[in-house]
């Protein structure tokens, strides 16, 4: 079934502002709340799709790409969105946020959210992959080996005896205003609700061992040097039933042998010598993909940037492609034969070699301009 627009789940406008986006959705937060409708697998999948919604929406950048591509641009996208596939737990961490803090619902609806003792998550797992400029260029695939930590096979855990799986315990004291109740995590079992119950040999305290497992990363096209993408789920585990970390990946961008990065455009510097600068003459210029032929007029100048359009990178938020900037160089001849010598002091007396700039020879500045403009 097709998704509904962003705009229709939170019953906002385009042009509403983070103040109406937030309020929208605290307001179907709290009517579809599964403590508020327990077993209701409707009000369930509208719960989560007003989170999915708020989740692009807040966010300036995925709003402004939701406004542009709609759904479509959603995928791939760094960082990511839920996507559709979020689970419960990722929505709750968005409380903190539109509540102010702590989590609404257990003043709400009594108690801990549906009852639940603290939910763990694992640790996350930080890897550097290193990438060529191709690969930035298409996006790529990969499938790379990670030490994780996992629950080993055969652990088992049993409900805590002291706080009988809630995770706190309740102490009622006697004070000049009455009998207090205060809560607070339970020391046996750290406020998990469980203890280890069979632990295998060669697992550390929690019942877990690490193990190399098979990663599948899938970069998408434009990522930047030192940009951080999260996998997630691909952490390390969490022991009494917790929810995996995230892996955390730095991108590391391989030097060109001949294209220098510059964001979306690349450059490249490309000599030519004084007789195919007079003359004119045609260049293959290396691109990401292969080569592309340009010609050179009669009369090109040292300093002259040719643009090639659309041959630079992707942007990695699907806003279209850079350019290929190709610096021409003139290259002055060195350690001159007698004869060359003589064919230069007779082209001194040429009014042809007389330097005469026009307009369109632009200066430095303006190259520099036109370059970063």
């Amino acid at each position: 079934m097709a998704k509904r627009d962003y705009y229709e789940v939170l019953g906002v406008g385009k042009n509403a502002d983070s103040k109406e986006i937030k309020k929208a959705y605290r307001k179907l937060a709290l009517k579809y709340h599964p403590d508020k409708n327990p077993n209701d697998k409707q009000a369930e999948e509208k719960f989560k799709e007003a989170a999915e919604a708020y989740e692009v929406l807040s966010n300036a950048e995925k709003k402004q790409r939701y406004d542009q591509f709609g759904h479509a641009g959603m995928k791939g996208t760094a960082g990511g969105g839920f996507g559709g596939s979020m689970d419960m737990d990722d929505i709750f961490s968005q409380f903190g946020d539109i509540f102010g803090g702590a989590h609404p619902f257990e003043s709400f609806f009594g108690g801990g959210t549906r009852g639940r003792q603290r939910v763990i998550k694992g640790t996350n797992l930080r890897i550097r992959l290193t990438l060529s400029l191709q690969e930035v260029s298409e996006g790529v695939e990969k499938k790379i080996k990670v030490s994780r930590l996992v629950n080993a096979d055969g652990v088992t855990y049993k409900t805590c005896g002291t706080c009988h799986g809630s995770g706190q315990v309740t102490r009622i004291s006697n004070t000049i205003l009455g009998q207090m109740q205060a809560s607070s995590p339970c020391p046996v079992c750290k406020g998990n609700g469980k203890s280890i119950d069979n632990r295998p040999s060669g697992t550390d305290a929690n019942g877990m061992l690490k193990k190399e497992k098979t990663v599948k990363i899938t970069i998408p096209p434009g990522v930047e040097d030192d940009m951080q993408l999260k996998v997630g789920g691909k952490g390390n585990a969490a022991p009494f039933d917790g929810i995996n970390g995230d892996l955390i990946v730095l991108v590391s961008i391989e030097k060109h042998e001949k294209l220098i990065r510059d964001g979306q455009n690349l450059h490249y510097e490309h000599y030519i010598s004084f007789a195919d600068a007079a003359l004119g003459t045609s260049a293959e210029i290396p691109t990401i993909s292969g080569k592309a032929k340009v010609k050179l007029e009669s009369g090109i100048q040292s300093g002259r940037i040719l643009r090639l359009k659309g041959k630079g990178l992707p942007s990695v938020n699907a806003y279209g492609k850079g350019d290929l900037l190709v610096h021409i160089n003139v290259w002055t001849p060195q350690n001159l034969s007698k004869e060359e010598k003589k064919f230069f002091e007779k082209c001194c007396d040429s009014e042809n070699f007389t330097p005469k700039p026009t307009a369109k020879d632009k200066s430095f500045f303006d190259r520099v301009r036109e370059m970063f403009g």
